[in-house]
């Protein structure tokens, strides 16, 4: 691969020994809400998942709204006065004068 990924197959699992079962196997995620997939709407064009998902993250909106960003003033330099305080620097550091060589 090009970003130096590798792909491999598995070749263990993760035994527990208190419940004598492989624990990770064949589980998957267990959700935060249940949501019941009816195939006649899944035909008709409906995400029941996504839908209740979206539903719940409105209502978390409304609990809990973003507050507003707060923009800072832009800001405005004098360009004339930055170069020369940076060429004053220059010159008062001996730049050039031969002591650094």
């Amino acid at each position: 691969m090009m970003d130096g990924g590798q792909v491999t197959a598995p070749r263990f699992a993760l035994y527990n020994p208190v419940t004598g079962e492989f624990d990770v196997e064949n589980k998957g995620v267990s959700p935060d809400i249940e949501v019941e997939l009816d195939p006649a709407r899944w035909r008709q064009g409906h995400d029941p998942q996504l839908e209740k998902g979206v539903s719940v993250a409105l209502e978390q909106l409304k609990e809990h709204p973003v507050p507003p960003i707060k923009r800072p003033k832009y800001p405005v330099y004098d360009w004339q006065k930055v170069r020369a305080e940076a060429t004053k620097g220059q010159a008062t550091s001996g730049a050039g004068s031969g002591q650094n060589q």
